[in-house]
């Protein structure tokens, strides 16, 4: 595995930035990426139809497939060149329930090994410049072959 302090910033962010690109789900959602470096991927989404539950909150699966995705891709920013990276497992805990203004995960690597990429995920929401926790996550990733 490619050691986090071999990969620039800009290594980092072309490679996370071509991989989001083909995210239908995060396109959907309407998410985008804050900020990549090596190790680390902070992603936004903001509240719309489309990612609600019935009662108007955020969908806890929206939430799930958010910081999933934040740690997923702290992950390949340090996975070895021409490897993309597949979740294996995560668990979340979901803290409060939010309506109105945005999410945003930071995914960040814990450990990064040969066969195994272990990463966070903290999810908060922002709101009239209000910052509050949403959830949390732990995830164990995979090296795979990258298809495309």
């Amino acid at each position: 595995m490619t050691p986090v302090d071999s990969i620039t910033a800009a290594q980092a962010l072309e490679r996370v930035q071509a991989s989001f690109a083909r995210q239908g789900l995060m396109q959907l959602f309407g998410a985008r990426l804050v900020r990549v470096e090596a190790g680390l991927c902070e992603i936004a989404l903001p509240y719309s139809d489309r990612v609600t539950q019935q009662q108007g909150g955020f969908h806890g699966g929206a939430i799930g497939a958010l910081a999933d995705i934040a740690g997923g891709y702290a992950g390949l920013s340090v996975a070895p060149e021409g490897m993309e990276v597949t979740t294996v497992e995560y668990k979340i805990n979901f803290l409060n329930a939010f309506q109105g203004g945005e999410l945003r995960a930071i995914g960040r690597v814990v450990k990064a090994g040969r066969r195994l990429i272990v990463t966070t995920a903290e999810v908060t929401h922002w709101h009239e410049g209000r910052r509050s926790d949403c959830a949390l996550m732990q995830q164990s990733l995979v090296p795979v072959t990258k298809t495309y």
